[in-house]
């Protein structure tokens, strides 16, 4: 694989986010000695600098075919970065804490591709599964293929258990009866208008009373026989305001000579 150095040192130090950063202990390739140097974890790429705000990385690490383990080592909170082959090298880094150590290893063992595409597999098989179930449970269905509908709900599935409410009431004496409606159990009825149902067995109100008719004689008697109470308070009204205005008008000339 060849690299472009120019490339690798803008990535690294670029304002992309990183997956994690800081300080760590890394042992020599010749010399087994530590240095401090600042690690960047980048996708599957780590960079290490010589210090924090270094221009260019000193060093970069492909997190591809290798394995991140613990090690015994002279430092404490130590992990290797071992790859396959007999020629690779084995990266020894070193932690400042517990909690920093064990940050460091599960970023950098979920940082290659391999791992990727082991999640991508297992969230398709996921998918699949989850399509397959949704499938099989609209398959009695008789709406269109595809559609998914939820499962109604405890309040929906009892009103569906409920009756039909006819679309006209039945009425008693006027009044409708909710109780007729649902076929609810009602005392004996002793009006003797039990016997009045149709043929669904819905009962009907009882007959109206036949209407009196009155001739237009009559009519125009007890009109002339019961004035109004609008006249009444009018007259009344009127002879006292035209006694109060008579007394007015005597006060007004005082008293005759």
């Amino acid at each position: 694989m060849k690299l472009n150095e120019r490339s690798l040192a803008f990535y690294a130090t670029c304002d992309s986010p990183a997956d994690n950063s800081g300080f760590l202990y890394k042992r020599g390739e010749r010399h087994t000695a530590y240095h401090r140097r600042w690690f960047v974890l980048k996708g599957n790429m780590l960079f290490y600098f010589e210090e924090r705000d270094s221009r260019e990385p000193v060093g970069v690490i492909v997190l591809e075919g290798c394995n991140v383990e613990l090690c015994d080592s002279a430092e404490n909170f130590a992990f290797a970065i071992r790859f396959g082959g007999s020629k690779s090298r084995t990266y020894v880094l070193a932690a400042e804490s517990q909690a920093a150590m064990e940050s460091w290893v599960k970023s950098l063992s979920r940082a290659s591709f391999d791992y990727m595409r082991l999640v991508v597999r297992e969230l398709e098989k996921q998918l699949q599964e989850m399509s397959r179930g949704l499938a099989g449970g609209c398959g009695g269905s008789q709406d269109a293929p595809g559609l998914w509908k939820p499962k109604p709900s405890g309040l929906e599935q009892s009103r569906e258990r409920l009756p039909a409410l006819p679309a006209i009431l039945p009425k008693e004496n006027g009044c409708a009866v909710w109780n007729n409606a649902l076929g609810a159990d009602r005392p004996p009825d002793t009006s003797g208008c039990a016997g009045h149902m149709d043929e669904e067995g819905t009962p009907r109100p009882p007959p109206l009373p036949p209407r009196r008719r009155v001739s237009n004689g009559e009519a125009a008697r007890a009109v002339a026989e019961s004035p109004s109470t609008f006249c009444r308070l009018h007259e009344q009204y009127s002879r006292e305001v035209a006694r109060l205005r008579q007394d007015w008008q005597q006060r007004r000339r005082g008293p005759q000579p």
